[in-house]
């Protein structure tokens, strides 16, 4: 059994004890323990109560850590499971996971511009 396949049996089994669905995604987020450093990680799947991640170092089970996420802040959780660089989390207290797809910035989309006959250079057309 692969490494993959060891993450994917792992969340399949803890996958009954969820009560909100989780929204699938690509979110870069960063965690760390209390006192220790941001670490990044890639959010693949999130919901009120938790998410799963790919991160690059190994956690404990119950272990107490803190999440950095785009448009919620800060939030505290614990270390469900961990199984081949994937990580479940359990949140402390509820999100809401939509948040996290907004855009950071209020700032409008740039608009694009359309070529007018005084942009054309000679011999293009």
């Amino acid at each position: 059994m692969s490494g993959a396949d060891a993450g994917g049996d792992e969340e399949e089994r803890f996958a009954h004890l969820r009560a909100a669905p989780r929204d699938s995604m690509f979110l870069l987020a960063s965690i760390r323990r209390a006192g220790g450093a941001e670490v990044p990680i890639k959010v693949r799947n999130l919901s009120q109560g938790g998410m799963m991640a790919e991160c690059a170092i190994s956690f404990s089970r119950e272990e107490a850590i803190l999440i950095e996420l785009r448009g919620i802040g800060e939030v505290s959780g614990r270390v469900a499971w961990t199984a081949g660089g994937k990580i479940g989390v359990a949140f402390d207290r509820e999100i809401d996971p939509k948040l996290a797809r907004k855009p950071v910035t209020g700032n409008p989309q740039p608009q694009l511009v359309k070529a007018s006959k005084s942009m054309w250079r000679p011999g293009l057309r």
